[in-house]
């Protein structure tokens, strides 16, 4: 069994307020635990980690020094911002491995992440911190985890390299989907387009076929996934093509159609205020019911999951 509980559930930017105190304004961040042991994985240190630390703080390191591993997903500012205010890593005895996608720079994933703790933004520096921690370059692949989990990773649709993660343990699967969107064809289709090659656009449209049918495939039959639905369809065509997020509508059709369970839609707009989230929420259960099997719910923070 996983429990997953939610410590930020935000896109782009923390926007902490009035209009967002139902739903939650901190970035990205679940707990996931599992075993007998109630082994701890992080997924994203956005904002949401900061509070995470602090309920550590007084949770778990009086049973002992935090031994953790953090999977992050991308490198974008508002997965991995949270980091240098993540208490343990200023505690003796910490040990984190963090995991997460190689990228095309020349710097790792160590000086992506550490960097922000330079004194040009931080007032220490990450050879400073008290915690042991490592980093450990992701592609895709499926490894052992220990505890009887496995993880599979997979390269999802984002400006930047970004992993989806699929953990499964005792016969329960729990996915990350974030950040992304549906593979599309980037080569012209119309004929009367100056820059129409009917064999470019023929491989376009069957290479993202193929791709969107392996994400599919990369969470087919889970029992929980986390889904990127930061826009509704308008939006989407309308400005954010290109953008590396999904919609809702998108959402709801593709985990329908790979028989997922449950899903929780996440990485909410900061523009979103918990009115409008509340509106969509209801709108779209309305438009599923008696429909499909799969249950649909917006991620809201310090929620609780058991999968």
């Amino acid at each position: 069994m996983f429990r997953i509980k939610f410590w930020g559930v935000r896109g782009s930017i923390p926007c902490p307020g009035p209009t967002t105190v139902t739903y939650g304004g901190n970035t990205a961040c679940l707990e996931l635990r599992f075993g007998k042991s109630d082994r701890l994985v992080i997924i994203d240190a956005g904002s949401g980690i900061r509070a995470l630390g602090n309920y550590l703080m007084q949770h778990d390191l009086p049973n002992g020094p935090i031994d953790t591993s953090i999977f992050i997903t991308h490198t974008h500012w508002d997965h991995i911002m949270g980091f240098p205010f993540f208490t343990p890593i200023f505690i003796p005895g910490t040990k984190i491995t963090i995991y997460g996608p190689v990228t095309y720079e020349d710097e790792g994933l160590d000086r992506i992440i550490g960097d922000q703790l330079t004194y040009r933004y931080f007032p220490v520096k990450h050879s400073e911190l008290a915690a042991d921690i490592s980093y450990v370059p992701l592609k895709e692949c499926t490894m052992d985890l220990g505890d009887d989990v496995t993880v599979t990773t997979k390269y999802l649709n984002h400006p930047i390299l970004c992993l989806g993660y699929r953990f499964e343990h005792e016969g329960r699967v729990f996915c990350t989907a974030y950040d992304t969107e549906p593979f599309r064809n980037v080569f012209p289709t119309h004929p009367d387009d100056p820059g129409y090659d009917e064999v470019a656009a023929e491989e376009g449209e069957r290479a993202a076929k193929e791709e969107n049918e392996k994400v599919l495939r990369f969470y087919q039959d889970a029992n929980l996934v986390v889904h990127d639905s930061q826009y509704t369809h308008e939006e989407y065509l309308t400005s954010k093509l290109g953008w590396g997020h999904s919609s809702f509508e998108y959402v709801i059709n593709a985990t329908h159609k790979a028989g997922v369970e449950r899903v929780a839609l996440f990485h909410h707009d900061p523009q979103r205020t918990d009115k409008q989230l509340g509106v969509l929420e209801e709108q779209f259960r309305k438009q599923v019911s008696g429909k499909t099997e799969t249950e649909f719910f917006i991620a809201r923070e310090g929620t609780e999951i058991e999968v």
